[in-house]
Parts: C-alpha cells; structure tokens; sequence
C-alpha cells in the first residue's frame, strides 16, 4: 500500500513524528487506547514510566497483530501523559519502536481510568487490502 511520510521541517529536529502521512487504499484499524500499569504476569508497573510506555507499546502490537497489522502500520497516534516532563522520554522510547514515525499529538492529562497510570497511546493504523 503506498504511503508518503512528510518531513516537515522542525519536525525533523529530534522530535520522532511526521507532521503528516500520506495513504492511498487499505484497510483502516481505529485502535482505543493502550495503557499498562501492569506487566503481562500482572507485577505493577506504577512509577515506572519507561516500563509502562514500552508495555503500552506491546500491548498495542499485540492488538494490531490480531487485526492484521503492525505498529509500523500506525499513521497517527495521540499520546496521553499523567506529566509534561516525560515528553522528551517518550520520544527517545518512541524511536526504538518507528523508523518512519505516525503523525502524533502529545497531551498532557490530570489523570486516567486507572491511577497507576502513567501514558496511554492510542492511533489508527493503516493496512492492505490483501
């Protein structure tokens, strides 16, 4: 499926997301979000924001996986941190995930469903037809 990733231009500076992303045919996956104050046996990850953003991401792979994709797959994300000061964090975590990055917003929230949380993503990915 062709897809165009915009570089913008600031964007480019370090900051992990394409200003836009272009798709032409295939099948889209609205994906809710994904959080994890729990690892999968369940341990708590309350505190430890790098576990939790790296969990989320897991998680998330395994949902698009049964839809039939992949996180390369995502062309747009919206990122839900409980602290601003994490940002940059995410974005190093962020790069160890893409090499052509979703377009993205990043919004900081006063709290979540569970309050162990500490981020939650969720984005809509798009897949082939075939």
């Amino acid at each position: 499926m062709p897809r165009r990733y915009l570089e913008g231009t600031w964007q480019k500076k370090n900051r992990a997301f394409s200003p836009a992303v272009i798709t032409t045919g295939g099948t889209t996956i609205w994906v809710a979000g994904h959080g994890a104050p729990t690892d999968d046996e369940g341990r708590s990850l309350a505190g430890d924001f790098d576990a939790q953003a790296h969990q989320s991401f897991k998680n998330m792979a395994a949902t698009l996986e049964e839809a039939g994709g992949t996180l390369t797959d995502l062309v747009t994300m919206t990122v839900f941190l409980i602290d601003s000061r994490y940002g940059d964090q995410f974005i190093e975590i962020r790069k160890q995930y893409f090499e052509d990055f979703p377009a993205s917003a990043m919004i900081t929230v006063d709290g979540f469903a569970q309050p162990a949380m500490m981020v939650e993503i969720q984005g809509i990915a798009v897949i082939n037809d075939e």
